[in-house]
Formats: C-alpha cells, structure tokens, sequence
C-alpha cells in the first residue's frame, strides 16, 4: 500500500510565533516564493502564503531594505514581483556566466519597432509600415515573436482581418515596467527626436 504523501496544509496565520518572528517568516516565505519562482509572481499569489489581511505591500518593502546593498533586488514588473541582478553588476555577469540566451541583443530599429508596438498596440504591419515609411521585415517580426516580447492580437476589423501585434509580460519584464502606462510619455520623446 503507498502512503499518502500529500503536503501538509500551510499554516499561514502561524499562531504559536510571537509577532516579530511571525512577520520575518512570513517575510522568508515571500523571498522564496519570488526566488523559485522564473516569472513576476502577483499580489495575489503572495498572499497565499502569509496570514489572511496582512500587508504583503508592507512585506515586500521590509523584505527590499533586507536586500539593500546586496547583488540583487526585487523588482515591480508586469503586474508582480521578481527578483533581478542590479544592473550594476551586469557586466561582471556577462564576463563570467554563459546568459547568451538571456541577452536581448537587440538593434535601435528592433528597439524602435517593440516601441512602436507598445504605444500603437494593437497594430498591423500596414501601421508599422505607416509609421516607419517602410515594410516591416517577417524576419524581425518573427524574431521578436520566437522571444516573446510581442504576440498576436486580435484580428483587424478592416478589409481582410489581418492580425495585429501587442506586447507581452515578458516585454514588460525585460524592459523592467509594471505595466504599459509606466512606458515613457510618447510627447517627451518626440521632443527628444525619437518618434514613435
């Protein structure tokens, strides 16, 4: 006969801790749960692993002032939280880690295009093609689709329903937004000669 190897229940309340101790647990149980974890992990999520009505917001910014002046840091992206290498340590990264993979590696027009689907989204190619006075490649757009910074959206309701392109979580992960609004003012960045 198997024995029953079901996980305990997870006793988020921790009773029996007296608050200070309560609260750093709860405050480990975050940490761990953002560590394991490879995408922003929202609000929600975290608070299935601390007491009911506590403050995860306030976990958080106890947990950030732990990390101060370490390598990493927690960050507010696309709709959670993740952990993240301070930029500053990028290129020690680079020097002694294979993250090939990991590396945007992108041109300014690459750049130039994600940002054009950011603000005008969801966009055709024909809107790309308006906005940049030329055809947008195939290529590049399957090259920022097999990463994952855009994805299809829906169709076009004009003539011949041709699809359209949005961003993606990973989009706003990799440029380090919560969320699109927290994209630079479109207004700001003509005025800096960059159109989009």
């Amino acid at each position: 006969m198997a024995k029953d190897r079901s996980e305990p229940e997870l006793d988020r309340e921790l009773p029996d801790l007296p608050p200070e101790l309560r609260w750093r647990e709860w405050m480990r149980r975050i940490e761990a749960v953002l560590f394991a974890s490879a995408a922003p992990v929202p609000r929600a999520g975290l608070a299935r692993v601390v007491g009911q009505g506590v403050s995860v917001d306030l976990l958080i910014e106890d947990l950030m002032a732990d990390l101060e002046g370490r390598a990493f840091e927690i960050a507010q992206v696309a709709g959670g939280w993740m952990f993240r290498t301070r930029p500053v340590y990028a290129p020690a990264i680079r020097a002694a880690a294979d993250v090939g993979d990991q590396l945007l590696d992108l041109s300014e027009f690459d750049v130039a295009v994600l940002a054009a689907i950011a603000y005008h989204q969801p966009i055709t190619r024909d809107g790309l093609k308006d906005i940049f006075g030329k055809e947008i490649s195939r290529d590049l757009i399957g090259r920022l689709h097999a990463r994952d910074l855009i994805g299809t959206g829906p169709r076009s309701p004009r003539r011949g329903a041709p699809y359209t392109f949005v961003t993606t979580e990973t989009f706003l992960v990799a440029f380090g937004l919560e969320r699109l609004e927290d994209l630079p003012d479109r207004e700001q960045l003509q005025d800096a000669g960059v159109g989009v």
